[in-house]
């Protein structure tokens, strides 16, 4: 009875212990936030997790641009969707254009979980598998997004100033091996987010998470530069200069043709370089700008503000790419005002024929109810 008994205290002692570890393990991570976690879920900055009673100024301008990135963006990416993918041919631009929107339309439509995230002053109450499959799929989305962008500025150049060699290589099969690569890099980019991304209770307050280690401090940093610089790198820098120097030769060698056409051609390429620009800019800054405070946290109030406008500039930027690069293509535009036009006319026309074939059916009747009267 005894042995039972000292077992039983044994138990108890590590069961006690357990949850001793358990609790010293929680409240480590929530130092760990507190020193240099922010809200930026979708691209792999933290929760700062100080229990605050209402939103700030910084989260109310990021829902307003997340709002609008979601109202606008949604139909946009829609409609181009529509007409590249069932109502055109396909051709090598119109694969770019709805592989571009489709990232862009996906990456949107996971959008009213980080809204809702948000308004509950930073709570994800979807659970730990969701918390995952959000964060891959905006990361996948996000990168392929830009890789297509590049992979567009390319084209344009390749296709406009080297037409022997655009001739040769620029097919579909190249153009279909070229969208599967990109698709692939961008899930190995994201690939991280399945691992990392956890969630975390406390006080009935739930988070979603990059846990880069629960207890090794340097794992932490090592982790989560590389993710931050490998972000930078190969989803801003190398696309930024790619098109600058694509847009640029396109637009010298443009002016040197046509000085009437370079005009337009010019301020819509400005536009476009403009636009990615003042978007992901300020978000690859913070990004990199947060690395600082696991080593200091004096700039900790304005990362907490910064990071949260930032991703939505960054997000708003997947509404303008609709727009901004259909203006590039007039082939784009002729066949979409086109197919408007051609939708218009087929609508006009259905209307006018249900409309004479009621009229037609309504003079029948009132020609049978004569007839009857007569016969009566």
């Amino acid at each position: 009875m005894q042995q039972v008994r000292n077992s039983a205290l044994v138990s108890h002692s590590s069961n006690h212990a357990k949850q001793e570890i358990i609790m010293e393990e929680i409240e480590y991570v929530f130092d760990e936030f507190e020193n240099y976690t922010y809200a930026s879920e979708y691209f792999q900055q933290e929760l700062e997790l100080e229990e605050r009673s209402r939103l700030g100024p910084a989260q109310w301008i990021s829902l307003v641009l997340y709002s609008l990135a979601f109202v606008l963006g949604v139909p946009g990416n829609a409609i181009v969707i529509w007409f590249t993918g069932f109502k055109w041919e396909k051709t090598v631009a119109t694969l770019w254009f709805l592989n571009l929107a489709v990232a862009d339309f996906v990456f949107l439509l996971f959008l009213p979980l980080y809204i809702s995230y948000v308004a509950m002053n930073f709570h994800w109450p979807f659970g730990t598998w969701l918390c995952k499959a959000n964060s891959f799929i905006a990361l996948l989305n996000m990168f392929a997004s830009v890789f297509f962008l590049t992979v567009i500025s390319l084209d344009r150049y390749v296709h406009l100033i080297h037409p022997v060699f655009s001739q040769r290589h620029r097919t579909l099969r190249n153009a279909l091996c070229a969208i599967g690569i990109i698709w692939l890099v961008a899930g190995l980019i994201a690939g991280p987010a399945l691992y990392f991304r956890e969630t975390l209770e406390h006080n009935n307050h739930t988070i979603c998470y990059n846990n880069f280690h629960q207890s090794d401090d340097s794992i932490v940093l090592m982790r989560h530069h590389a993710l931050t610089w490998i972000k930078f790198v190969l989803g801003y820098l190398l696309p930024l200069l790619t098109m600058i120097i694509c847009y640029s030769l396109l637009a010298l060698q443009v002016k040197r043709r046509a000085a009437l056409t370079s005009s337009r051609h010019f301020w819509t390429i400005l536009a476009v370089v403009l636009a990615f620009i003042i978007c992901w800019t300020p978000f690859h800054l913070f990004s990199i700008w947060e690395l600082s405070i696991h080593h200091s946290s004096a700039y900790h109030h304005v990362l907490q503000a910064g990071l949260p406008i930032s991703t939505g500039l960054a997000f708003f930027n997947s509404c303008l790419n609709p727009l901004l690069y259909v203006l590039i293509s007039k082939k784009f535009q002729a066949r979409f005002q086109a197919s408007v036009a051609e939708l218009l006319k087929h609508t006009l026309r259905e209307v006018s024929w249900s409309g004479t074939v009621s009229e037609q059916y309504k003079h029948s009747e009132t020609k049978n109810l004569c007839l009857l009267e007569i016969m009566q």
